[in-house]
Parts: structure tokens; C-alpha cells; sequence
């Protein structure tokens, strides 16, 4: 199909998988580590945090909102689920829930705030940012909540957080068959050699020679998961519509008497949920809840938001694309890493990264 043809987002995510093609050979070409079955593995597991969350803020971010209070909420639920199971015993589902509720309150507050009394949410979020750090501070005194249960670790990956090579083939197919081939049979193409190529890889990295291969970890299945809820509510529902609408022309959206305070609060509620999601996730991952989990995570989903396709001015950019921005942060970050730079030059070179994005992104606007 001719290149004039295709879509803006569809030439955005070609360039950016051309260019996670060349960084990845580069790298491995520097380090003989990068493209091993072992690291890529373990990359897609951890952009899985990043990853929900820029999804869900790019809902936000499309509406002419942001939330510059993610890292620390996720903080704060992270600590509070780790604390509630380590110090009171309580089941994982029944943590997760109160985390959850938490996540929810908080969000509905800054939501309302900003959709119902006018408050700019940069102004609303970034107080959340500082205040919210240091809750998450005093849930636990500032302590390290470790977390022992297996099945809640699981969820994390690890040894035995996968499906697994028969279940992961098995998913694999089943979710080759609900490919859009009727409609879109070039896109759904491309989507099927993604999912063919992260499933063969997944199923043939062995944490240990004698075992089988892990298979599609569930960290990379809850984001997946995610990432596709979030682009069908997006495209295919009112509250999508509107959001698209809302972010390219507010006042026509006032006028038209669509309940705008409504619609800027439920995109702070599904924040909230996927919020509470990733700290699942990282708190799984981690072992354990600490003050620390999600510092910088606003700033690292913003961009992976950004360089997504998603425009700072509204109107424009889908969940998908933010798939492709987390894994350039997380490529990026892993390479060098690989390389041995420096934790300064990193975030010096990660940072320049984004500010080229938001350049890019304008002149794309204009």
C-alpha cells in the first residue's frame, strides 16, 4: 500500500518500530546482550507499569487534562496493599480492593476539583504529586512492607508467573481468530506478526535448562489487557467520542450539551483504576511495598504518551499508540544500561528524548 495512503498513526508507528529496530540492533551489536531471549523478556515485563499508566493517561492528556500525581498515587496504593497483607494479615484480593477504593477516592477528589470548581489540574495534580509522596510515607512510617504470598507474586512473573508455552500458543491463536481480517487485513497483519513474534519469544526463554519455556509473562498480559480495554472504550464508546471531541474543541463540546464535568471525572476514575492496576504489578514485582515505588513514573508516562502519537494540545493520539512510546523509554533505558552509562548521562539522554517528542509533536500540530 502506498506510503501517501496511510494514516498519521499509522506512519507514526512504523517510524517508531523502525526506530526500535535500529536502537535494538545497535545495542546488541555494542553489548551481544540486548536482543538475547533472556533481556527482552525481562524489558517487556518491566514496561509493563509505565505502560498501563500512560495508557490510561493518555485518555487524559487527549482531553486537554493531566495528572502529574501517578507516580506518587501509585506509591501510596503500592505501600498501602504490601502493608495491609504484611502488618494485618489480609488477603491479596482484599488488599487489592482497598488500594482500589483508595486510588478511586483520591482520583474522584483531583477529578472533581478540576471538572466541577475549574481548578487547573496541573495545579491540582502537581499539589497531589508532593502530598501524595508523603502519605505513602506515612502509611508504613517510611518501612519496607515485604510480600510473601505466592499467588500475589505471581502476578508479577517470575519463575511461575507465565502461562506458559501451551497456554501461551493457545492464546496466541485464539486471539489471532478475533483479529479485525474483514476489516483491516493489513493492520490486523501486522498485529498478528507482533503477537506471533513476542509469543515465539516468550515461549523460548527458559529460566533454567531443564525447565520449559516461560511463556507470555502476566505482567505483559495485564498490560496487554489494558492497553486493549482502554483503546475499544476509546473508539468505540460515547465516553471516547467525547473525549476526542472535548480535546479538539471544548466550547463546541459545552454547547452541544454533552455533560463535560462528567466526562473529565470518569477519565479520572479509569486513571485511578489502572493506577491501582500497575501498582499491583510493581508491588508483585518488587516483593514488596515501598515509599519509594513510582517515583518518576508521571514524567516516564507522559512521555511514552507523547512520543505515542498523543498530542499535548488534545484532540489527537489513542491508547495503542502509547504501547510503542513505554517500549522506546524502556529500550532506550535498558540499552544504555546494558552499555554501562551512567545513571546521570541516562536520564540527561532519556530527558533530551522527550523534549525532541514534544518538539516533533508541535511540529506535527502546526
Amino acid at each position: 500500500m502506498p506510503w501517501d495512503s496511510w494514516t498519521a498513526e499509522d506512519r507514526r508507528a512504523a517510524l517508531l518500530g523502525a526506530v526500535l529496530l535500529v536502537l535494538g540492533v545497535g545495542f546488541h551489536a555494542a553489548t551481544s546482550q540486548f536482543l538475547t531471549a533472556e533481556n527482552l523478556y525481562n524489558l517487556l515485563q518491566q514496561t509493563a507499569v509505565t505502560g498501563i499508566v500512560a495508557a490510561a493517561l493518555s485518555l487524559l492528556i487527549i482531553a486537554r487534562q493531566i495528572d502529574l500525581s501517578v507516580g506518587s498515587l501509585l506509591g501510596v496504593v503500592g505501600v498501602l496493599m504490601a502493608w495491609l497483607m504484611y502488618e494485618h494479615g489480609w488477603s491479596w484480593p482484599l488488599a487489592v480492593g482497598a488500594a482500589l477504593a483508595v486510588s478511586l477516592a483520591v482520583s474522584l477528589v483531583q477529578g472533581g476539583l478540576t471538572a466541577w470548581l475549574g481548578v487547573p489540574s496541573f495545579v491540582v495534580t502537581l499539589g497531589g504529586l508532593v502530598s501524595l509522596r508523603g502519605a505513602a510515607f506515612l502509611v508504613a512510617d517510611g518501612k519496607t512492607q515485604p510480600v510473601t504470598d505466592e499467588s500475589f507474586l505471581a502476578l508479577g512473573g517470575g519463575l511461575d508467573g507465565s502461562l506458559g508455552v501451551m497456554g501461551s500458543w493457545l492464546l496466541a491463536l485464539l486471539l489471532l481468530a478475533l483479529l479485525p481480517w474483514w476489516r483491516e487485513p493489513r493492520r490486523a497483519a501486522i498485529y498478528a506478526l507482533v503477537l506471533l513474534g513476542v509469543t515465539a519469544l516468550c515461549a523460548s526463554y527458559r529460566v533454567m535448562p531443564e525447565r520449559l519455556g516461560q511463556g507470555l509473562p502476566y505482567p505483559l498480559l495485564v498490560w496487554a489487557a489494558a492497553v486493549a480495554l482502554l483503546q475499544l472504550l476509546a473508539t468505540r464508546t460515547r465516553l471516547g467520542r467525547h473525549t476526542y471531541a472535548l480535546g479538539s474543541n471544548p466550547e463546541a463540546v459545552r454547547l452541544a450539551g454533552v455533560p463535560v464535568p462528567w466526562v473529565l471525572v470518569r477519565l479520572y476514575l479509569l486513571l485511578g483504576a489502572a493506577v491501582a492496576l500497575a501498582a499491583l504489578v510493581a508491588v508483585a514485582r518488587l516483593n514488596a511495598g515501598t515509599n519509594s515505588l513510582g517515583t518518576g513514573l508521571e514524567l516516564q508516562a507522559i512521555a511514552a504518551a507523547v512520543i505515542g502519537g498523543v498530542a499535548l494540545a488534545g484532540g489527537a493520539g489513542s491508547p495503542l499508540g502509547t504501547v510503542l512510546g513505554a517500549l522506546l523509554m524502556q529500550v532506550l533505558d535498558n540499552g544504555l544500561l546494558l552499555l554501562d552509562v551512567p545513571i546521570g548521562w541516562r536520564m540527561v539522554l532519556i530527558g533530551q528524548v522527550l523534549i525532541v517528542a514534544v518538539v516533533l509533536d508541535r511540529r506535527s500540530a502546526r
